[in-house]
């Protein structure tokens, strides 16, 4: 299939795995609208997609975690940027790894309204433009989280089986119609995720990755763009990649120490 031209919407767009997506999609010549919280930083991304090939970049600042910012945002979008055909629920994050009767409520709030309930609202924002011109693909950021649980992550990893179950209750949703429903499930991504995990703690978040090549966020950027680039009549239901050092959201193995255990 050709991008070329094709309107692709990426939410959490300002770094890591959103940023690699928009520099990605912007080398097939794609017009690009992203979205973030962090306005400076979407500004930046949006100079490499230029760079890169992207046609055009539209940005604006976007919580998804405000429905009725989501709605308004999308109805307000200039005509020539309205039909999506591409759209990338990536905004996401992890927040804490308390053990869950010791939770701090705000990060459960923080990681449900986010993960869950902020792809819902850009899902239901997007996906009726896509159906009523019988055409778009929607592509879900999953995690090898949503597949296991950990200790101290049972919040995380409950929000990231609601996407597995959202991206498949979409597709069977949509049966009858030409769209197409993507999830991406990486493990270990070396991205600010441990940070914001750890509320901005560098030290803990670098433990994280210590002794593991983890995927990096072009690695994911590359697979999502795999699964778009399949013919029209293929769908990719779901991606399961992790680095070769880990075995499920569980199980890694540490170089320095040969080791084999959780990195959390």
């Amino acid at each position: 299939m050709s991008l070329n031209g094709k309107t692709v919407f990426i939410t959490g767009a300002s770094s890591g795995i959103g940023a690699a997506t928009a520099r990605a999609f912007a080398a097939e010549g794609t017009r690009l609208l992203l979205a973030a919280r962090r306005k400076d930083k979407l500004e930046t991304v949006a100079a490499e997609a230029l760079e890169k090939g992207a046609q055009a970049v539209h940005t604006f600042e976007l919580d998804v975690r405000d429905q009725s910012a989501v709605a308004a945002a999308i109805t307000a979008l200039p005509a020539e940027w309205a039909e999506i055909d591409i759209l990338v629920n990536n905004a996401g994050l992890s927040r804490g790894l308390d053990k869950l009767y010791l939770g701090e409520i705000n990060d459960w709030e923080e990681m449900l309204d986010t993960n869950v309930k902020g792809l819902l609202y850009v899902t239901r924002a997007v996906v009726p433009g896509m159906v009523k011109r019988g055409s778009g693909h929607v592509v879900n950021l999953g995690s090898t989280a949503g597949e296991l649980p950990y200790p101290g992550g049972a919040v995380y990893c409950a929000s990231k089986a609601a996407v597995k179950s959202i991206n498949d209750g979409l597709k069977q949703d949509l049966l009858g119609t030409p769209l197409r429903v993507t999830s991406i499930d990486p493990g270990m991504v070396e991205t600010d995720f441990s940070k914001v995990r750890f509320h901005d703690d560098e030290a803990r978040a670098a433990k994280v990755y210590q002794g593991v090549t983890p995927l990096t966020p072009v690695d994911v950027a590359d697979a999502i763009l795999w699964a778009v680039n399949r013919p029209a009549h293929v769908n990719i239901s779901h991606v399961l990649m992790m680095p070769v050092a880990q075995a499920n959201s569980l199980l890694f193995h540490r170089e320095e120490t040969g080791t084999t255990g959780s990195t959390r």
